[in-house]
């Protein structure tokens, strides 16, 4: 059975699909970018506050489900920039600390609204 999954906690969906679908043990999140979600608005150009903010969006969709960034197995990080990449892994570093998912990061030419970062994740319910 797929479940679909929403919280007012991280910004809206932006087209056809769900901020997040759970099929037994496993949460994909869609991709998700520096919205915030009391404004609906994209935050700061800056690829710092972005990275928190995307971050903080991924954090409340897996508290929806009870569960937390120890549970992701699997990122994927579409970045506008890859000469970003060693500030984005010190803001991803602080929300993940000693947990280690796999990971995969692509330099992309562009993203939804113009942002820096997109990540999506996968999760288990899993402990």
């Amino acid at each position: 059975m797929i479940k679909m999954i929403f919280t007012e906690n991280a910004p809206l969906a932006i087209g056809p699909y769900s901020q997040a679908v759970r099929v037994g043990n496993l949460v994909f999140l869609s991709g998700q970018i520096p919205v915030d979600p009391e404004t609906n608005e994209v935050v700061d150009n800056n690829i710092i506050v972005q990275t928190q903010q995307v971050m903080r969006n991924i954090k409340s969709i897996l508290e929806k489900e009870k569960i937390g960034l120890d549970n992701v197995v699997k990122t994927t990080i579409f970045v506008k920039d890859l000469n970003q990449f060693s500030v984005i892994n010190e803001e991803y570093s602080k929300f993940f600390g000693n947990h280690l998912p796999a990971r995969s990061t692509i330099e992309v030419s562009r993203l939804p609204k113009n942002v820096l970062i997109e990540i999506e994740v996968i999760a288990t319910t899993q402990s």
